[in-house]
């Protein structure tokens, strides 16, 4: 575990910007965007990076969800995964949501694998992408074991892969860890309904509707795992390596009835894109008749354009 500085916390979240991070009391920058949440750095603290969730109407809603996410940090260790030191801290400011920060050590930004697929050759990105294949193949092996009682879900893309070299071999961690999915007895712990409070509320009934229970149950399935990690490539804009990646992860697919294709994996990423990009227009709108119409706080940063 980590030792947080929940004063310092306290005092950037008050005089936080969620706008304008530069206007900001303390000092902020932006290391990257989880499709709900943002991922930052602030000033004093140079060894760990925060996620902020605006999510908690009340102090016991926030505490829960932190029990939920270490709980779930666990089962993956349990799999067999690595991931970053890591802790939470949860900060109550008069008038506000209650906000729950999700801290990890800093990892080198340049091993993260969705930027080393740009400058390993392709031997090197074919390995890559084998790595991670075989280290999310940990989560079906541990579901297996435990099933009906425990089942994890993983989100696989590249950008939630660290690849450090230890000793002249690599290890990978897993950071993506801060939307905790997992099931116990077959009845999902997460509260859909508490990530619907990061969309707008006149269009929530259209997402529950349209998109929940898809973003709630793909990530237990293999399939569909693989695929997102294969469309990923897309998205990283290497569509070369989408077909060697699709041959690869049919070698995980052993158990399915039919192979992986790359059209079914295009087919994927056209409809995925479509949901992120409509999302986040949903949530931008929110931001303008929120801040703007109705001239309130708008508790979320939200990114700018993203490549897809």
């Amino acid at each position: 575990m980590m030792k947080i500085d929940q004063d310092l916390l306290h005092r950037f979240e008050k005089g936080l910007n969620p706008q304008n991070l530069h206007d900001s009391a303390i000092a902020a920058s932006i290391i990257g965007y989880g499709e709900i949440s943002a991922i930052f750095q602030i000033q004093g603290y140079n060894d760990i990076v925060l996620k902020r969730m605006p999510l908690f109407s009340d102090l016991s809603s926030a505490k829960h969800y932190a029990d939920q996410y270490y709980e779930y940090c666990d089962l993956l260790t349990d799999a067999g995964l690595n991931l970053p030191q890591h802790d939470t801290c949860i900060i109550q400011v008069p008038d506000r949501p209650v906000v729950l920060y999700i801290a990890q050590e800093i990892l080198d930004v340049n091993r993260f694998c969705h930027r080393l697929i740009h400058h390993q050759g392709r031997k090197g990105t074919r390995r890559l992408i084998e790595t991670i294949a075989a280290e999310i193949s940990k989560i079906w092996d541990f579901n297996r074991t435990r099933q009906p009682l425990l089942e994890v879900a993983i989100d696989g893309q590249l950008s939630n892969w660290v690849c450090l070299e230890k000793e002249s071999r690599w290890q990978m961690y897993y950071v993506d860890t801060s939307t905790p999915l997992y099931r116990k007895n077959g009845i999902e712990q997460q509260n859909p309904e508490l990530l619907l409070k990061s969309t707008p509320a006149f269009l929530r009934w259209i997402i529950r509707l349209m998109f929940l229970e898809d973003v709630m149950t793909r990530y237990y399935h293999p399939r569909l795992v693989y695929t997102d990690l294969a469309a990923n490539l897309y998205k990283e804009q290497r569509p070369d390596l989408v077909p060697p990646a699709v041959d690869m992860i049919n070698q995980f697919l052993t158990n399915d009835p039919k192979p992986l294709t790359v059209k079914e994996v295009k087919r994927y990423y056209r409809e995925d894109k479509w949901i992120w990009i409509l999302f986040l227009t949903f949530r931008k709108i929110d931001r303008w008749l929120t801040t703007r119409l109705l001239g309130k706080r708008y508790e979320f940063i939200l990114p700018g354009r993203i490549k897809r």
